[in-house]
């Protein structure tokens, strides 16, 4: 048995896992995401780091290795690092095991990363620097609109007739949604509207990446039912090939795959010692 933690960092939150790897599979032991806020990076990852120990009845101690992925530059603990297009696509196919592709949708940036049945990383695509397609600009807007970041994807399933923004500059979007809220556009419309032009983009990233079948979504959007909706009602309307899913630990996905590669870096070097001794 090899007990590995998995820390993923990234502009928003620090996520943490703590992995149980035996020869009959993975066993999830705690989980624990802490968002940032302005708040100390080196405290935001202890407390995650800790909360996850707490949860699983460990301490550092116990584990065999701590892997990190992201900005991870902070965790000086961390046995080793790895780069986050492996470790997204090894934690959705822990979440999916059907899955070829995961559409990671972060605070900043959306990416699509292929991948074969072991988690290799065949190739991806990135959406541009804008913004308009990222968790931040959402929360922007939810803060704008009076409402919370929790409320947008219910919001947004109670829309009767959206309204999409024209641009897909941030900046720009901004401004559609300051119009339209002058104009009297109700909130549920103008939500559903922005989650049917984010859908947009990244249907387009997919089919770049020449993407079909089985998509697990990963990150902090994978949790916003609005968002999936309009990824799904897109899709459909298109007669596209896709099959996306999303899972309630979607937004660990990266610190899953870390502390799964983790696991497995740890059992290799194990492997090459004791061959050497004997």
């Amino acid at each position: 048995m090899t007990l590995a933690a998995g820390i993923d960092v990234g502009s928003s939150a620090a996520k943490t896992v703590i992995l149980k790897d035996t020869p009959d599979g993975h066993e999830i032991l705690g989980k624990a995401v802490v968002r940032l806020h302005g708040n100390d990076l080196n405290e935001v990852i202890q407390s995650s780091m800790q909360r996850a120990l707490g949860q699983a009845g460990l301490l550092q101690d116990d584990m065999d290795y701590i892997a990190t992925t992201g900005d991870a530059d902070e965790v000086v603990f961390r046995t080793g690092h790895f780069y986050t297009m492996t470790t997204h696509a090894r934690g959705a196919l822990f979440l999916n095991p059907d899955a070829r592709a995961a559409l990671d949708i972060g605070a900043l940036h959306g990416r699509v990363i292929r991948m074969d049945e072991r988690g290799k990383v065949l190739g991806y695509r990135m959406t541009s620097q804008c913004a308009s397609g990222s968790g931040q600009f959402l929360t922007n807007i939810a803060r704008y609109l009076g409402v919370t970041r929790e409320e947008v994807g219910m919001l947004s399933m109670e829309a009767t007739d959206p309204e999409t923004c024209s641009s897909i500059c941030a900046v720009l979007a901004e401004t559609d949604v300051i119009n339209m809220v002058s104009r009297g556009i109700a909130v549920p419309d103008i939500l559903k509207g922005i989650h049917l032009s984010m859908a947009d983009r990244l249907l387009k990233l997919l089919r770049g990446a020449k993407v079909e079948g089985v998509v697990h979504l990963t990150g902090g959007l994978a949790a916003d039912i609005g968002l999936v909706a309009a990824l799904d009602e897109l899709a459909q309307e298109r007669g596209s090939k896709l099959e996306l899913h999303t899972h309630p630990d979607s937004v660990y996905a990266g610190a899953i795959g870390a502390a799964i590669w983790g696991a497995w870096r740890h059992n290799k070097l194990a492997s090459k010692v004791q061959g050497a001794v004997s």
